[in-house]
C-alpha cells in the first residue's frame, strides 16, 4: 500500500516527466544542407552525397540547396543566421570558411564564432604544373629558372585571393622565387591559358589538370599536400621535396548555426561520419579527387584555426586585396 508521502511524491514528478516526453526528438523535420556552391561542381557532388546518407543515418530529409557567391560566403552567411537551428548546416570551403575571413573588410559574419565544427568531410589535393614546353621536369631545375629569369615567368590562379592564388604565394614565399600573378575567372580558363603557353605555371586541384598531365601537356611537378595524391602515385609531395610548409589542401566541412545544442550537433557528426564510410560516396569523392574525411568536430575547428592563421599571413605579406 502506497503511503502518502510517497503518492505525493508521484505526483510532483508527472509534470517533470510529461515535459520530457513532450521534448521532440532530434531531428524532428526534414535538415537542410546549404551547398554554397553552384550546382554540378566538386561541391556540389560532395553534399550531395553526404546529404543522401545521412539522410539514411538520421531518418529523415536532408535536402540540399544551393546558394552561391562571394567564394561560398553568401551560403555560410544564411547558415550562420539560422541561430540555434540544427536542421541547417552548410558545408564550408577553404575559401568561406579561412581565407575570406581575413581577405573581405565585410565578413558578414564570424567564421569562428558564428558557425560551430561538425566534422571535415573532405580534402582535395592540389599540384603544381608548369607548361611542359618549358622542359621543366622537377622542382630543382624550376626553382633555379624562376630565380635565374625573375620577372619572365607568369602564372594563372583562378582568382584574386582564392586558394589558387594564396597557393602560389605561398610557394614564392617558401622557395624565395617570384612570378607575375594573372588572375582569371575560374580554373578553366587558367588552365587553358597554361596550355596555351600564356602563363607558364599554376597551382590547381589536381582534378582540373589531370587530363592536361595525362596528355603531356603540363609537367607536374609536386603535389602541394603532406601525402602524395591517388590520381597521381608518382608525383613527389612539397614535403618530400624538403618544402612542407607549401600546402594548399582544399577542403569542404560541415558547420551547424552558432546556438545549435552539442548533442544536437553531435548526432549530426555521427550521422555524417557514418555516412562517410559508404562505399559510394567514397568512390565518388575519388573521382574528383577527393579524399574522404572524418574525425572529431573539435579536429575540424583546430584544423580551421590553424588555416585561418596561415593564409592571412599569406594576405599580409603579399599585400593582396579584392579586386
Amino acid at each position: 500500500m502506497l503511503t502518502r508521502r510517497a503518492t505525493l511524491a508521484g505526483v510532483a514528478a508527472l509534470p517533470a516527466v510529461s515535459a520530457l516526453a513532450q521534448q521532440p526528438t532530434f531531428p524532428a523535420k526534414p535538415l537542410t544542407m546549404i551547398v554554397p556552391f553552384p550546382p554540378g561542381g566538386p561541391a556540389d557532388i560532395f553534399g550531395r552525397y553526404l546529404a543522401k546518407g545521412m539522410s539514411e543515418n538520421l531518418g529523415k530529409p536532408v535536402v540540399v540547396e544551393n546558394k552561391s557567391g562571394v567564394a561560398g560566403v553568401a551560403g555560410m552567411d544564411f547558415v550562420a543566421k539560422a541561430v540555434g537551428d540544427a536542421h541547417v548546416m552548410g558545408l564550408t570551403s577553404a575559401s568561406a570558411g579561412a581565407i575570406m575571413p581575413t581577405l573581405m573588410t565585410n565578413m558578414p559574419y564570424n567564421a569562428l564564432r558564428d558557425l560551430a565544427a561538425v566534422i571535415l568531410v573532405v580534402r582535395v589535393q592540389e599540384v603544381l604544373v608548369v607548361d611542359a614546353k618549358l622542359g621543366i621536369s622537377d622542382l630543382k631545375t624550376l626553382i633555379e629558372r624562376l630565380k635565374a629569369e625573375p620577372g619572365k615567368f607568369s602564372y594563372g590562379s583562378a582568382g584574386t585571393g582564392g586558394i589558387t592564388h594564396l597557393a602560389m604565394e605561398l610557394f614564392k614565399r617558401e622557395t624565395g622565387t617570384d612570378a607575375v600573378h594573372v588572375p582569371y575567372r575560374g580554373a578553366a580558363p587558367a588552365t587553358n591559358d597554361l596550355v596555351a603557353g600564356l602563363v607558364q605555371l599554376t597551382i590547381l586541384d589536381v582534378p582540373v589538370v589531370l587530363p592536361h598531365i595525362k596528355s603531356g601537356a603540363l609537367k607536374a611537378i609536386a603535389v602541394t599536400s603532406d601525402v602524395r595524391a591517388p590520381l597521381l602515385p608518382d608525383v613527389p609531395t612539397m614535403r618530400e621535396l624538403g618544402y612542407g610548409r607549401v600546402n594548399s589542401d582544399n577542403w569542404y566541412g560541415l558547420q551547424s548555426p552558432h546556438g545549435a545544442t552539442r548533442a544536437n550537433r553531435d548526432r549530426l557528426h555521427d550521422a555524417a561520419a557514418e555516412a562517410l564510410k559508404a562505399k559510394d560516396l567514397i568512390e565518388a569523392y575519388t573521382a574528383v579527387g577527393g579524399i574522404v574525411g572524418g574525425g572529431t568536430s573539435e579536429d575540424f575547428a583546430n584544423l580551421q584555426r590553424r588555416e585561418i592563421e596561415k593564409w592571412a599571413e599569406v594576405i599580409r605579406r603579399a599585400n593582396i586585396r579584392l579586386e
